[in-house]
């Protein structure tokens, strides 16, 4: 079992320390109701909407804000999952971290697929996914727009993930996509999706909130609504082994014949 928290941060934080501060903030909560791994948005660390300053905000795996949040990692007793911009080189990813409770990093992941708008103009894609084992269960970690095409979920649960981990910056204009398409996701794999968005708006950016975890068998065990808030649920891996046993896609759609 694993207690998973989803933290639907403020959009508008306006600095990587004020980022920072409100995690700081946040996690003697987290430690006190048991939680094992916190999610955090797309871009947590230095804001999504925020244009040329990703170059500026951009860091190393290694950098100061890792640092940062690996200290908060071993203080809390908690992982901590986040978005930041990875600069290595000339070039900037749209990546993710995920730093144990003993401050070791678990994963590192940087976004397959790179939507239109002011992305294209700043980050690479990245390529290949790679499970992390934490607490018994398997995690896969897939960057926003990479969660909305049905061969990345797919693959990764293939691959054997229990749980989807998701940080977005989802728009306000696309509830849709919060509400049916990610849970629809976790349904058709049997896996756990958790989807942490922002709240609020940030740079005249509206985001839609509406964080989700979903669960295996086509439920949701939380689900945040507009505002700023942290949701909390248990992840059962026999959850997992139920659906996928119940509803059988992984296998029986290797016998499809479409031709």
């Amino acid at each position: 079992m694993v207690r998973l928290a989803v933290a639907q941060s403020p959009a508008g934080l306006d600095t990587v320390e004020d980022r920072i501060a409100w995690l700081r903030d946040v996690l003697p909560d987290l430690t006190a109701e048991g939680v094992d791994l916190a999610l955090l948005p797309e871009l947590f660390l230095c804001g999504y909407n925020i244009g040329d300053a990703l170059a500026q905000r951009a860091e190393p795996v290694d950098g100061q804000g890792f640092d940062a949040m690996r200290r908060l990692a071993q203080d809390s007793g908690i992982a901590l999952h986040y978005g930041f911009a990875e600069a290595e080189g000339t070039q900037l990813f749209n990546s993710a971290l995920c730093i144990g409770p003993d401050g070791r990093v678990l994963t590192h992941q940087r976004k397959l697929a790179i939507p239109p708008g002011f992305e294209q103009s700043h980050f690479a894609p990245g390529s290949g996914c790679t499970l992390f084992t934490y607490r018994g269960m398997r995690f896969a970690t897939l960057i926003c727009y990479d969660a909305e095409f049905p061969e990345t979920v797919r693959h990764v649960a293939s691959l054997g993930a229990d749980v989807v981990l998701v940080p977005t910056a989802l728009g306000a204009q696309w509830g849709w996509v919060a509400h049916t398409m990610i849970p629809c996701r976790a349904y058709e794999n049997g896996v756990y999706l958790a989807y942490a968005n922002s709240a609020g708006s940030q740079n005249g950016m509206d985001f839609l909130g509406a964080s989700v975890i979903a669960a295996p068998g086509g439920t949701e065990a939380a689900r945040a609504r507009f505002e700023p808030e942290v949701i909390i649920a248990e992840l059962d891996p026999e959850q997992v082994r139920q659906a996928q046993a119940r509803l059988p896609y992984l296998t029986d759609r290797l016998s499809l014949n479409l031709s």
